[in-house]
């Protein structure tokens, strides 16, 4: 799956995982085995906030963009983020939000 990002500012956070043709966003799940070999799938289509482009599939790999969202001091790599080619089911990392480090809980 080749999965580009349309960097947003926003206070939501994003969770990404994939399985087989299937990605799941924040738990709900988009299943894209149907889409045949150079077939695209329009984004007003398919019923998900987070989708910025249509889901095409080319030469058997699944292309999409998605909105990342990110705090007001993201990284720069968050908010010019490189495409992901993800090839194993499994979480999808992505880049930080911000560049906030969460203080430690105290004991105190």
């Amino acid at each position: 799956m080749h999965i580009s990002f349309t960097p947003t500012r926003h206070d939501a956070e994003l969770a990404l995982s994939v399985a087989g043709d299937a990605l799941t966003i924040n738990g709900e799940v988009f299943d894209f085995s149907g889409l045949a070999e150079g077939a695209t799938l329009p984004n007003s289509a398919v019923a998900c906030a987070w989708l910025a482009s249509d889901v095409e599939r080319v030469a058997g790999v699944l292309h999409l963009s998605l909105i990342l969202p990110h705090g007001a001091d993201a990284p720069e790599e968050t908010r010019f983020p490189a495409p992901l080619i993800v090839t194993e089911d499994g979480p999808v990392a992505l880049p930080p939000n911000s560049n906030t480090i969460p203080e430690p809980e105290s004991d105190a």
